[in-house]
């Protein structure tokens, strides 16, 4: 059935938009300044274009994925209907110029099959696309991508915690020194700790079906734009008072990788498109819409990575934690740091919950459990196989630039480039073969094989890249 929910394409765009700019974003600015600021920004712009290049095959695999369930359902002559109009008066007559040949050889037009209005994911289209390799390929990536993600959560929540209350030092990233005056706590402790305590608290919501309410993610979502906004001028404000204090490289091809994995992490939508454009009222041009959507997220982006770069001589894992200052007395900006260092954990905390229960679901699909199965296997075991491993890999480290690196470049990439660019490739031929010449007029502008090839040999190289490096430096 159609999506009966209806909202107009700027509400889609601007979903679309807060889904993209999370947590991911406060990656960035680290990256971003370690890899040089020319050669990050131009890095970014090709990243950026790429994802969108992704988008727009996901957006046509849509398509084709709703025309090919409603053949199925109600076989291939109900898509098509005449819609000739007889010319049965003067004014139809005259309407046609004239042109007898025009009228005589009038066919019937085809209402195309390819519609937007049912929400197919994209576990589903790797089902009706994919052979069994690939299907099982998506969603393990998916898995391992997800996992990645509940791990930077876990890891970022227990940094911000450890910062904020280990104030005896400015040192953000030693975690060796003592948190507090003569106690025989580390920061490292500390960490852990309050990882621990993460766990505890948001852990036990992903066995329960919790589903994010509206309110809650429209408190959420103002909280993070707050925060953003404030991080922007901040940082503005201290490069017109105090000139530049970061002075970053114009190229760093040494620290490319961790661009590339938080760049990908930060573009990260692919997933969840489709239940964010099927409920869009007019999706005429929505592949235009969708590019003003990710310049709107590139030049934010830039906007914050930049600020941030020659705003601070040195830049923190997680930009937020740059904005605490232990010797500052002034009490307003000791609470406006205070609100910056601790907005991540708002957005993380209601977000990790939603995750888990996401991954659980993919976690049953992989393993086929979703038939017959055990309600206390069911509800016990795949949360707790959902939420453990993300916490032990957070115990384990606190380097967030290596979380986002590694899940950003391999599952990643394989979610947001490989995955789209088979499924497109494989449903443009299945489409070619039950509807014929049909246009699709959701397809992508990139319909050339150049562009399958381009993305699926940019996503090797993405690998080895990063891999030769994790092998040489790490």
């Amino acid at each position: 059935m159609p999506q009966t929910d209806r909202y107009p394409s700027w509400v889609g765009l601007v979903y679309i938009f807060n889904l993209i700019v999370g947590t991911g974003a406060l990656t960035l600015p680290a990256a971003f300044a370690g890899a040089g600021w020319l050669f990050s920004t131009l890095m970014m712009l090709f990243l950026a274009f790429i994802s969108f290049v992704t988008v727009t095959f996901v957006i046509e695999c849509m398509a084709c994925a709703n025309a090919t369930l409603a053949k199925a359902r109600n076989g291939s002559d109900e898509f098509y209907e005449s819609s000739v109009r007889p010319v049965d008066s003067d004014s139809d007559v005259e309407s046609e110029h004239g042109n007898e040949e025009t009228a005589i050889l009038r066919t019937p037009r085809r209402n195309s099959p390819y519609k937007l209005d049912k929400k197919v994911e994209l576990g589903e289209m790797a089902g009706l696309y994919l052979n069994k390799f690939g299907h099982t390929l998506f969603f393990s990536s998916l898995c391992v991508y997800l996992y990645g993600d509940l791990a930077i959560y876990a890891a970022a929540s227990g940094k911000t915690l450890v910062n904020l209350a280990c104030r005896e030092s400015n040192e953000t990233e030693n975690y060796s020194t003592a948190c507090f005056g003569g106690s025989g706590f580390t920061k490292i402790d500390m960490y852990r700790i309050f990882v621990t305590l993460f766990a505890v608290s948001v852990g036990p919501f992903a066995y329960f079906n919790l589903q994010k309410t509206k309110y809650l993610q429209l408190f959420t979502v103002c909280i993070r734009w707050l925060a953003f906004f404030v991080m922007v001028t901040l940082a503005g404000i201290r490069l017109m008072e105090l000139g530049p204090q970061g002075h970053p490289a114009t190229v760093n091809l040494k620290e490319v990788p961790a661009l590339a994995g938080s760049t990908v992490y930060s573009f990260m939508c692919h997933h969840s498109l489709p239940g964010l454009l099927s409920p869009i009222s007019d999706k005429s041009r929505i592949v235009r819409k969708v590019s003003y959507d990710f310049f709107a997220i590139f030049s934010f982006y830039l906007l914050l990575a930049l600020t941030g770069s020659f705003a601070f001589a040195r830049l923190n894992d997680l930009y937020s934690l740059n904005f605490i200052d232990a010797n500052d007395s002034n009490g307003f900006t000791k609470a406006i740091g205070f609100f910056l260092a601790a907005f991540p954990l708002f957005p993380m905390s209601t977000s990790f919950p939603i995750i888990a229960i996401t991954l659980q679901n993919n976690l049953r699909h992989l393993t086929m459990a979703n038939g017959r199965r055990n309600v206390s296997f069911d509800r016990l075991v795949f949360p707790t196989v959902a939420v453990a491993p993300p916490f032990v890999v957070a115990l384990c480290t606190h380097n967030i630039k290596y979380l986002v690196e590694v899940t950003g470049t391999y599952a990643g990439v394989v979610v947001q480039y490989v995955v789209p660019a088979i499924l497109v490739n494989y449903a443009r031929k299945r489409c070619v073969r039950d509807f014929g010449g049909c246009p699709n007029e959701f397809s992508s502008p990139f319909k050339h094989r150049f562009w399958y090839w381009f993305v699926v040999c940019w996503s090797v190289l993405c690998v080895i890249f990063v891999t030769v490096d994790f092998a040489l430096n790490k």
